[in-house]
């Protein structure tokens, strides 16, 4: 696309796109958000009036074929990502899609397959590649800050949301999400132990819904293995009376600590002592990543969530997830 400026369409103007990314298409640089659509016409046009976007939709088709809008972010639910995608595609516009990319994998290998032959590029909103904490974590394992990586151990829990049967959010609905809260946080940090370590090559777990107050899985746990040989294991738990969020990566020679979610220093222990980096995420926090999206489709950079990285995340929650579903599908 050359030295022009970006034009953004977006199809679910929601929650997501408050703060987290709709300003951010604004405020990065040769970049503009230039028409939104919802189903809700109401609402797609006081999304439009309050951000300042110069078109409204309530159909995505008259979106996509709005010859001002260059490029298609997909902020609706999982359910709609493979769909929309395809649609962008065959329009000839490239894409970048809501986490998780899809409520499976078969569904995210058909997005990858109807965007090359297209011959468009395809994104995903693991935003957390493109971090300040994140990727300074990168560097220090880079550098061999804390050398050869053996183990990596995930400990997730936060309380059950409480929204009785017939009230649940679609995060909560299987046919809507492709799982429970799992799939819609736990995807988070999977990914960016991909973008940390490399990829996860095999994965196993179990699954349960033990407080019974939702359709889903409340509590998962996994053990998995990298290309590399480090191996790794987590526990997420949905319907906890305590709040935890810790990642540790032990490597031969020292260990960092850090949170998937939350801002509190990254921690840093070797021989050299211990020390820590106090990162602050950006004000619109997928900012960095729609810039290295805007960036690659001018030709000046390469962005870190494609399609295909993204896809190897929800290869590894399918095979987590995959002896829970059979059971629940009897």
């Amino acid at each position: 696309m050359g030295t022009t400026r970006i034009r953004w369409g977006i199809i679910g103007c929601g929650d997501v796109c408050e703060v987290k990314s709709g300003p951010a298409f604004q405020k990065a640089k040769h970049s503009e958000l230039a028409a939104v659509m919802r189903r809700d016409a109401a609402k797609a046009a006081d999304f439009a009036a309050r951000h300042g976007v110069p078109r409204w939709y309530a159909d995505a088709e008259s979106l996509i074929a709005d010859p001002g809008v260059d490029a298609i972010y997909v902020a609706t639910p999982p359910d709609g990502h493979a769909r929309y995608a395809l649609m962008a595609a065959r329009a000839g516009k490239p894409v970048y899609v809501e986490k998780p990319m899809a409520r499976h994998h078969d569904e995210c290998q058909a997005m990858i397959a109807g965007c090359r032959e297209a011959g468009v590029p395809l994104f995903v909103a693991y935003y957390r590649r493109g971090l300040p904490r994140f990727l300074k974590i990168r560097d220090i394992l880079d550098q061999g800050g804390i050398g050869s990586i053996r183990s990596v151990q995930v400990t997730f829990s936060k309380s059950d949301p409480g929204r009785a049967r017939g009230e649940e959010p679609w995060r909560m609905l299987p046919e809507i999400a492709g799982g429970g809260l799992f799939v819609d946080l736990g995807s988070h940090t999977l990914d960016i132990l991909d973008f940390l370590l490399g990829p996860i090559t095999s994965a196993q777990g179990h699954a349960r819904n033990l407080a019974g107050t939702h359709a889903v899985e409340d509590t998962v746990s996994a053990s998995f293995a990298f290309a590399s040989g480090a191996l790794g294991a987590g526990l997420w738990s949905f319907s906890a009376g305590a709040r935890e969020d810790r990642v540790e990566i032990l490597g031969a020679a020292g260990r960092l600590s850090f949170s998937t979610f939350g801002e509190e220093p990254v921690r840093w222990e070797s021989a050299a002592g211990t020390r820590e980096f106090d990162l602050a995420n950006p004000p619109h926090i997928q900012q960095p990543l729609i810039q290295s999206i805007v960036d690659e489709l001018r030709g000046e950079g390469k962005c870190p969530s494609s399609g295909e990285t993204a896809a190897r995340t929800s290869r590894v929650m399918d095979r987590i997830l995959e002896g829970y579903r059979a059971e629940v599908s009897r």
